[in-house]
């Protein structure tokens, strides 16, 4: 009797339980292609974004620039002229004005504290000057003139211009920055004035525009008063004898 030979069974693959593990790894590998992606895409925008910032920032800094520089106002402009005279007055009174004012030959002369010869060049800068006075900025009507010094102004700057008109400026105190002063244009607007315009011209009562400085005069002789003959007395120079 033949005996049977015992069949051997062949292992089982599960090509199934493979496909799902390669099936995993390339979803995870996507997954991470896609969060990477995505994360430089993001970055991306963002530097967009910043260079859109930067690029409408700097236009707004151009476009307040040009706005500053359009506002730019001062206290004369080209309808009033060109100055024809100049007179400065300080708070200590009238012992100290000068005046410089343009003759019918339109060359200066000073008028006050002496009449005299004016140096051109100095006198013309002065007139200069006045066209260039800045207003840095208003103050409302309604304020109260004393607040900003107009009560006991330091210096009234009048000044007369080619049409025959004349306008006063009241100095009164510098402001809280000490960048400029508080000045009245005709006893009615008040505002504030770049400090180094009003200094330039103030500074004309301690240095007046002479051509030629003038020499001071010498004082005349005094006599020596004489006294009457009976006015002198002759001192009593006799000794008491001692007893």
């Amino acid at each position: 009797m033949a005996r049977k030979t015992p069949s051997i069974q062949k292992p089982k693959i599960r090509k199934a339980s493979s496909a799902r593990k390669g099936s995993t790894t390339i979803t995870k590998k996507r997954s991470a292609f896609r969060a990477d992606t995505l994360i430089v895409v993001l970055l991306l925008a963002a530097l967009i974004g910043f260079a859109f910032y930067i690029s409408r920032e700097k236009k707004n800094t151009n476009t307040e620039t040009s706005t500053t520089s359009a506002v730019t106002t001062f206290v004369f402009n080209d309808t009033d002229g060109i100055a024809n005279s100049i007179e400065i007055k300080p708070a200590a009174g009238d012992a100290k004005r000068v005046k410089v004012a343009r003759d019918a030959k339109n060359v200066w002369a000073l008028e006050l504290p002496i009449k005299t010869e004016a140096d051109q060049g100095l006198a013309e800068a002065a007139a200069s000057q006045i066209s260039a006075l800045q207003i840095v900025s208003t103050v409302p009507a309604d304020a109260d003139p004393s607040i900003f010094g107009f009560d006991a102004s330091t210096f009234v700057i009048s000044v007369g211009f080619a049409d025959g008109k004349t306008h006063t400026l009241e100095i009164g105190d510098t402001t809280p920055t000490n960048s400029g002063y508080y000045v009245r244009l005709d006893k009615t607007k008040m505002m504030i004035v770049s400090l180094s315009g009003i200094d330039a011209l103030t500074k004309l009562v301690s240095f007046p525009p002479y051509l030629n400085t003038p020499t001071p005069s010498a004082l005349p002789p005094s006599e020596t008063p004489v006294l009457p003959t009976d006015a002198v007395t002759t001192p009593d120079l006799s000794v008491t004898p001692t007893p």
